[in-house]
């Protein structure tokens, strides 16, 4: 049976060591004006500024977390704005644009690969596609890379299983749910921003 198409990024489902990971998430700030836009599920990276932004697909850049909703005080209605995503190019009338990460090192997350993923590529490091995401849902559009793998510890996630969903689990066609783990952590890497 084949898979179901359905892109959603990177989506929070449990520890590494198989405990819930109780919709743990932390605040960080995204730059007043960065211009480029951010959906939940979408991985992130720090800035040498104190901020977060957009991981890009096939970069070694070490990632910080998985975006997961923002708040601002929107300049043109002037009310504050939660949303599902960050739709880019926001200057806040007062405050910061306060984002919300899961960013445990431990945490596993459940993704959509792009092409045939089979037992045989479980526990390599891949990359995540450059795809945007659907404003409407606020959702991103990122799968993983299947095409872009390796041994190399600067690979945005490793996949360490396969989901267990009978209409996501196909391992002979595309768009199979994978588990991965952040690979190349922030956190982890111990190398701090310059």
């Amino acid at each position: 049976m084949s898979n179901q198409l359905e892109k959603f990024g990177l989506r929070p489902y449990r520890k590494l060591d198989g405990t819930p990971l109780a919709g743990a998430q932390n605040r960080y700030t995204i730059a007043a004006g960065y211009a480029t836009a951010i959906f939940q599920g979408d991985l992130v990276q720090p800035t040498g500024a104190g901020n977060i932004e957009r991981h890009t697909g096939n970069t070694s850049d070490a990632v910080v977390g998985v975006f997961n909703g923002v708040f601002y005080n929107d300049p043109t209605t002037q009310k504050p704005t939660y949303k599902n995503y960050y739709p880019g190019s926001i200057t806040p009338t007062q405050g910061d644009i306060t984002a919300f990460v899961v960013d445990d090192p431990d945490a596993v997350f459940l993704m959509d690969a792009d092409e045939a993923f089979t037992r045989a590529d479980l526990f390599k490091n891949y990359s995540v596609t450059t795809a945007g995401g659907v404003t409407q849902t606020g959702i991103s559009s990122v799968q993983l890379d299947v095409s872009a793998s390796g041994v190399a510890a600067t690979f945005a996630v490793q996949a360490i299983d396969i989901s267990q969903d009978p209409d996501n689990s196909d391992t002979a066609t595309s768009n199979a749910n994978v588990l991965v783990r952040i690979n190349n952590h922030f956190y982890r890497s111990g190398t701090g921003i310059a």
